[in-house]
């Protein structure tokens, strides 16, 4: 390339992370070195050279990357890569790479990648977390259970009972009663020599006709196979099943000087946590017969979000998870209501907004609900559907979803109506889109049906649908409504901080983050009277129905699911760290990989923001 070639590619990688940590004059290498290519969406998919292989710097277009079985791994957009794979591992190419756009690529060369690497160590880190994160959607999509590939330090007793070698066989008896365990650690001088069980005081020391008074060294048994805390669930699974034991240390793999114990975990621990799978959690909460009981079985849902925290799943999956939970204790707790109260004098829906009814809860959901009712209610049927809505509105705060403080819920007779006067109630806030009827639009505009004949539903959703459709006026309010908060970044990209007096309270990636994608997500789909409300499946109708063209809506979704995860993910630091559960994230726990991801997310948002003014409020 000449110099007026040159400039752009330098200016590119300049403004491309990792390239922009590197000195001027290896950027101008780079620039020398590479080449560029250009791949055209009618060829499908990449055809990648196995004797020269190259890291591949997309310019612009987009890609998807997808393991041989045809499962989505990765996207790949402008100033994001592919090919790092192959360049670390040095293995071949397995995972084919669909061409979405019309792209223009850089490539550049294995032996001047290798070299950025041995020079820089934020390049080399760059890529070595990009591959690690790669490897964990690869193992994320492909896992069939979610509860086998979370940490072993999710199950552990952080608080292991312990015995010095040198005690008697009776002392370690007494503590093992006392303490209700049928195992012990044996150390000797705090490290960890071996283990003693209840297996080994039967065969070891009573049927061998010994005396309580030998040490426990002369029965436990030595060098016991342990598992590392960092280790998954399915490894210590596997560890088990191979050498037929059921207790099994788990030492600090940071303590490289000693084995050291830090905690314990058995075959009963892992069967409880397999209790926390949704499936099984769900078929648990159907089976129970009274309150105190599910109120028992649902102190499991904090296990199952942080096992799906640290099984790295995706947000969406999550919060479908999460909500299915919610459901099936709703249900449940209508079904055993009714069993006291008798056969409800005529149908009804219970409808779920908000969160439940995007099916995206996360920590700390409260409620908010309603409930539709096929005719107009007489003086029984008020009496009956009050206490119904009071006792299951009540039984759920007793769950964990606590009360909403707006008291948009079912027992609140402002919100337990017919089908047609629902029917007049949205038809009024679509019509006359005041400040508190587009508040309530925001939250009962995302509704679902929980219990009651899907029929009932349908004829609600339609005519709100109609309603809405092609509705100027509305649409216009509604967009408005949606712009008075923004994405949290300031002058020069930096982010912008909530605070509480003094107090740095961090990022919040709810309301300034996820909240407008899905008022975004809401406002299209309203205007197109698509039934969806899933944000993430109204983004996918949405581009289906080309009303959001494929590039806007891939970033919206991915921008959607990177920030959900990152919440997802405090939270389940919060919850690790014992601090308190909340929205905000401090960027100083990032690394300056995720600010940057994180910065590009909020950017799409953004965009799509005004985007969005544009579409539905320039006549306005």
């Amino acid at each position: 390339m000449n110099a007026s070639e040159l400039q752009p590619v330098v200016q590119f990688l300049t403004a491309t992370a990792p390239f922009d940590t590197l000195p001027n004059e290896i950027i101008l290498r780079c620039a020398k070195a590479v080449t560029v290519g250009y791949y055209s969406k009618a060829s499908g998919f990449v055809k990648f050279d196995a004797d020269a292989p190259k890291l591949y710097l997309v310019r612009s277009g987009a890609f998807e990357v997808r393991d041989p079985e045809g499962v989505l791994v990765d996207r790949v957009a402008e100033g994001e890569f592919f090919g790092f794979s192959t360049l670390l591992s040095g293995e071949k190419v397995v995972n084919r790479v669909a061409i979405l756009e019309d792209s223009l690529v850089y490539h550049l060369p294995q032996a001047l990648f290798d070299q950025l690497r041995s020079e820089s160590r934020h390049f080399d880190k760059f890529f070595t977390r990009a591959f690690a994160k790669r490897l964990r959607h690869e193992a994320r999509f492909k896992a069939k259970d979610l509860t086998t590939t979370s940490r072993i330090s999710t199950l552990m007793s952080s608080s292991p009972i312990m015995i010095d070698a040198h005690a008697s066989v009776t002392q370690a008896a007494l503590l093992m009663r006392n303490s209700r365990v049928s195992s012990l650690l044996v150390t000797d001088n705090h490290k960890l020599v071996g283990i003693l069980t209840d297996k080994d005081l039967r065969n070891r020391v009573l049927a061998a006709g010994l005396d309580g008074r030998i040490a426990v060294h002369q029965a436990m048994t030595t060098s016991p196979i342990s598992i590392s805390s960092n280790a998954l669930i399915f490894e210590a699974m596997l560890l088990m099943s191979e050498h037929n034991i059921h207790h099994l240390p788990i030492i600090d793999e940071q303590n490289t000087e000693e084995v050291k114990a830090i905690g314990m975990v058995t075959s009963t621990d892992i069967l409880r946590g397999q209790g926390s799978q949704p499936l099984l959690l769900i078929g648990e909460i159907e089976r129970q017969r009274d309150l105190a009981s599910l109120i028992s079985v649902s102190k499991q849902i904090p296990l199952l979000l942080q096992n799906l925290i640290s099984a790295d799943a995706r947000a969406e999956e999550i919060g479908r998870v999460l909500t299915s939970v919610t459901d099936a204790l709703t249900r449940r707790l209508i079904v055993l209501n009714q069993q006291i109260l008798g056969e409800a004098p005529m149908a009804f829906c219970w409808l779920a907004f908000g969160s439940q009814g995007r099916q995206d809860q996360a920590a700390c959901s409260d409620q908010d609900n309603g409930l539709l009712v096929a005719e107009e209610m007489d003086d029984y049927a008020k009496g009956y559907f009050d206490a119904l809505t009071h006792a299951v509105c009540a039984g759920l705060d007793q769950c964990g979803y606590a009360f909403c403080p707006g008291n948009i819920m079912a027992q609140n007779p402002q919100w337990r109506m017919s089908l047609n006067e629902w029917q007049q109630v949205f038809e009024k806030w679509v019509v006359t889109p005041e400040p508190k009827a587009l508040m309530h639009a925001s939250i009962f505009f995302d509704m679902r049906s929980v219990f009651g004949p899907q029929s009932l539903f349908d004829a609600l959703q339609d005519k709100v649908l109609a309603q809405t459709k092609d509705n100027d006026i509305f649409l216009a309010g509604m967009t408005g409504n949606s712009l008075v908060e923004s994405p949290p970044l300031g002058f020069f990209r930096k982010f912008v901080l909530e605070r509480d007096g003094s107090e740095v309270k961090g990022i919040d990636l709810k309301h300034k983050g996820n909240a407008l994608i899905n008022d975004i997500a809401r406002v299209y789909a309203l205007s197109a009277g698509i039934k969806e409300v899933n944000t993430a499946k109204r983004i996918r109708a949405l581009m289906d129905a080309n009303i959001l063209n494929r590039k806007d809506a891939l970033n919206l979704a991915d921008a959607h699911e990177f920030i959900a995860h990152m919440r997802l993910s405090n939270q389940g630091y919060q919850h690790t760290q014992g601090l308190k559960i909340s929205n905000y994230l401090l960027p100083g726990h990032l690394s300056s990989l995720v600010r940057h991801q994180l910065r590009d997310a909020f950017k799409v948002v953004h965009d799509a923001q005004s985007g969005m003014k544009m579409k539905f409020m320039r006549s306005f």
